[in-house]
Parts: C-alpha cells; structure tokens; sequence
C-alpha cells in the first residue's frame, strides 16, 4: 500500500496570520509539524502543500518536499485533493500543519489502521477532560456511533443536555487519512451546507454520502489557533 503524508499549510489564516511561520523556539510551526512526522515516516514521502511562495522557499531552504496548490483551494483537504491529482498513491495522510507538537505514534496507529482498512476515512478523536474545551468554538467535537462512525461534528458543544452541563464529550484530533478516489470525490467548487455553516470541512465528506470512521489518537496534539496557543505550545517544546 502506498501513502504519503500531506500537510497542508497557508499563510492567510484568518485567525492567526503567518500562522506556519511562526517562530517556536527557533524553529517554524511549519518545520516543527513536519519534524514530528518525519519521526514516524520516512520524511521523503512527507510533503507540505501551500499556496505561499514564502512557505516553499522555507521548504527549499530546510530541505522538505513542497508542492504549490491552487490559491483558491477552500480547504486544507481540498489541497490535500490537489496533491492527490499531482501524486497518484492509495492514500494521503493528512496532518494540519498547525500540529507543532503532533505525536508520532498517532501516525504509526493510523497507518497501520489504514493497512486494513485501506478504502475508510479515518479521523483522529480523543476525549474533552475540562469544560473550557467543550465550550471553544475552536475545538471541533465529534459525536459517533458504537462502532466508532462519525455522526456529526459541531464547533458548538456537543452533546449537549438540558441543564447545559458538561459532561462527556469528544474533540476532533485533526489528523486524516483519505483513499484517493473519495478524496478526488471530495473537490467541490463551493462547500456543502453544514461544512459552510460550522467551518468544519470534514463535513463535507459526511453531506456527501461517505462514511467516516473514528479513530482513538492520544490528547498530545494541540493546535495552535489563537496567540494564548503560542504561548502554551512555546512552553511545553523541550
């Protein structure tokens, strides 16, 4: 089975500009996603995706394969699709490149996962332990059925009861691994409803008929979406 990994990476994030550029104790956001998963991979078949000239000249320059996508990609995934149209494997790992501090052995579990279930979706979750969590609209939460299959996913806090009381939930850890034909089925020219409402572009799989399969990753990856996240990411790297 062949795969590749695929980080998608823009310097126009609207919460947080010049996010993958990012100075992280000497090392950029983009250089310290791609650092962790060469720890798992063979960092040859690693490649970041951004439309950002300045992020493939830090590339160049660091020596990690790069390949320059459409400006007008709605998605980190439908830049993933680009890459898939550009490098024919069986399927795309994809890691945000937004994960300085991603675990290595996610990777290991979901490729291995994926081996046996080579035409699943697969997407990382694990549990929300404080209420500060539950409530961020930052923090995509998943609800999933008992044999771990993506029901829906909300920015809001889900599941929700009638006292309004966090009690068990589940985040997304934003890590994928796509087959390449419902990857190549996933490109639309504008986002399908739910993923327009929610900002959350793994719905789009979910609009479109496809199923999307669970996986249990552990609570290390943090994402960095605001300037407090810099700070707490800033303070946990060695």
């Amino acid at each position: 089975m062949k795969q590749i990994i695929v980080i998608p990476a823009r310097l126009g994030s609207k919460r947080l500009k010049n996010k993958p550029m990012i100075d992280l104790k000497g090392k950029t956001m983009i250089e310290r996603t791609f650092l962790q998963c060469a720890k798992a991979f063979d960092k040859n078949y690693i490649y970041v995706a951004t439309d950002s000239k300045v992020i493939s000249s830090l590339c160049k320059k660091k020596n990690i394969n790069c390949i320059l996508t459409s400006k007008k990609c709605l998605t980190g995934t439908d830049r993933v699709a680009e890459v898939a149209k550009k490098i024919k494997v069986d399927s795309y790992i994809n890691v945000q490149g937004d994960e300085p501090l991603f675990n290595p052995a996610d990777i290991i579990k979901l490729v291995k996962i994926s081996k046996k279930k080579p035409n699943k979706i697969l997407n990382g979750y694990c549990k929300i332990k404080n209420k500060d969590l539950y409530n961020s609209s930052n923090i995509p939460k998943v609800i999933f059925s008992n044999n771990k299959k993506l029901l829906y996913m909300s920015r809001s806090p889900i599941p929700g009861n009638k006292k309004l009381i966090f009690k068990e939930a589940y985040r997304q850890v934003c890590a994928y691994v796509f087959p390449r034909d419902k990857l190549l089925a996933f490109q639309k020219k504008k986002k399908t409803r739910f993923e327009n409402i929610e900002d959350i572009e793994i719905l789009r799989f979910l609009e479109l008929g496809f199923e999307i399969e669970m996986v249990k990753l552990s609570e290390i990856s943090k994402s960095v979406d605001t300037k407090s996240d810099i700070k707490k990411i800033i303070n946990l790297i060695n």
